[in-house]
C-alpha cells in the first residue's frame, strides 16, 4: 500500500446470514470481491443501482457493516488500520477519523436537539474537547465553514430547509476533524439549485481540510461534475473503474454504457437513443451463474453465461470486468 492511498480493500465481502436454524442457513453477500484504492485527498465515486451494494460497501469502509471475507486498510500516515479485525480503543479513534453524511438530512437530525448540540455530540461523546468553552468555539469554527448562520445555532432543526439542514449534516461529520468521508447519496433529497450548492461546498471542505471522500450516488451528471474517479458496481461486484473523464469518454463495459445511455440530453436527435436493459438486477440470494450481468446484457455469449470476468487492469488507469470489452471497443465505428 503505498503512501498516496488512505483506504485500500481487496476481495472484501460483506455477507449476512440469512434464516435460522441449523439446517437453514443462507448467506447473502451484499458486497462480493471488492478490490478498489481510495488515494488520499481524492473525491471517489461510486455508483450503481439501486440494490447494487453500493451503500453496503460505504458502511463496511466504515467499520459500520460486517466485513466476512477479504481485506481493507485504513493509512494516514499516523495509524495503519485492519478494518476487518478492527475494535476495542483502535475502533473508537478510528471513529475519529472516518464519518458518514446521511442520505436524508431530516431524519438524520434529531428534532429536540438545538443545531448547537448536533453538532457539539460527537466532541463530547468522543471526549475530544475540555470543556463547554472550547466545545463552542469548535462548534462556531466547523459551521461557519459550512456556511451556517451562527445566530441560528440556538434553533431546532424543523426551522431550517433541506439545503441547510443537510449542511448541519455535514458540519456534524466534520466537527471531529475526520479526514475520510462517505457521503451516502448526500444530495438525493434536495432540488437541484440546492444539490449543485451543496456539492460546491464539500468540493471547498475537500480543498480546505483535505479531506478524503467516497461519494456514493445514482446521479451519474453529478458524479461527472464532482469526482474524479469513479467505480461502477452491479450486484455486489465492481464491473468498472477509472477516472472520471477517461470513464466518461469512453465506457467499456456493458452496463457503465447503458447507464451513460439514460442521461437525459438536451440534443433533440439524441432523444429515445437510450439503451433499455431488460429484466430486473438479480436477486443476491439467486445469482446467476458466470458474468452477472449476461441476463441483462445485450453482447452475452456462451462464455459470458458459464465463466465469471475478474477486474482486469487495462494499464492506462482503467478496470473492466468484461470477458469481450475488448472487441466491442474494437467494434465501435471511428
Amino acid at each position: 500500500m503505498t503512501d498516496d492511498i488512505l483506504i485500500s480493500a481487496r476481495d472484501l465481502t460483506v455477507g449476512y446470514q440469512i434464516g435460522k436454524g441449523i439446517f437453514n442457513k443462507t448467506i447473502l453477500n451484499a458486497v462480493n470481491g471488492v478490490s478498489l484504492d481510495i488515494e488520499r485527498g481524492s473525491f471517489f465515486g461510486l455508483v450503481g443501482e439501486s440494490g447494487s451494494g453500493k451503500t453496503t460497501l460505504g458502511r463496511a469502509l466504515l467499520k459500520a457493516a460486517p466485513i466476512t471475507g477479504g481485506h481493507a486498510r485504513y493509512t494516514d500516515g499516523e495509524v495503519d488500520y485492519d478494518l476487518a479485525t478492527l475494535d476495542g480503543p483502535a475502533l473508537k479513534d478510528y471513529r475519529k477519523r472516518a464519518q458518514l453524511i446521511f442520505q436524508d438530512p431530516y431524519a438524520a437530525l434529531s428534532p429536540r436537539m438545538t443545531v448547537r448540540d448536533i453538532i457539539a455530540e460527537p466532541l463530547e461523546v468522543m471526549g475530544l474537547t475540555k470543556g463547554r468553552a472550547e466545545t463552542d468555539e469548535r462548534v462556531r469554527e466547523i459551521a461557519a465553514k459550512c456556511r451556517l448562520n451562527l445566530e441560528h445555532l440556538r434553533r431546532f432543526p424543523h426551522a431550517f430547509s433541506g439545503g441547510q439542514r443537510q449542511r448541519i449534516s455535514i458540519a456534524r461529520a466534520l466537527v471531529a476533524g475526520p479526514q475520510f468521508i462517505v457521503a451516502d447519496e448526500s444530495v438525493a433529497a434536495l432540488d437541484v439549485s440546492i444539490q449543485a450548492d451543496v456539492l460546491n461546498l464539500l468540493k471547498q471542505l475537500q480543498a480546505d481540510l483535505g479531506l478524503t471522500f467516497l461519494f456514493i450516488s445514482h446521479d451519474l451528471s453529478v458524479v461527472a461534475h464532482t469526482c474524479d474517479h469513479v467505480a461502477v458496481m452491479y450486484l455486489g461486484r465492481l464491473v468498472e473503474t477509472a477516472p472520471t473523464r477517461k470513464l466518461f469518454a469512453a465506457p467499456r463495459h456493458p452496463y457503465t454504457k447503458a447507464l451513460f445511455s439514460a442521461i437525459p440530453s438536451l440534443d433533440p436527435d439524441d432523444r429515445g437513443s437510450a439503451q433499455k436493459l431488460t429484466g430486473e438486477i438479480p436477486s443476491p440470494l439467486n445469482q446467476p451463474p458466470g458474468c452477472k450481468f449476461h441476463t441483462r446484457c445485450p453482447n452475452a455469449i456462451d462464455r459470458c453465461r458459464s465463466e465469471e470476468p475478474s477486474l482486469e487492469n487495462t494499464g492506462d488507469g482503467h478496470s473492466v470486468s468484461c470477458h469481450r470489452w475488448r472487441e466491442l471497443l474494437e467494434a465501435v465505428p471511428a
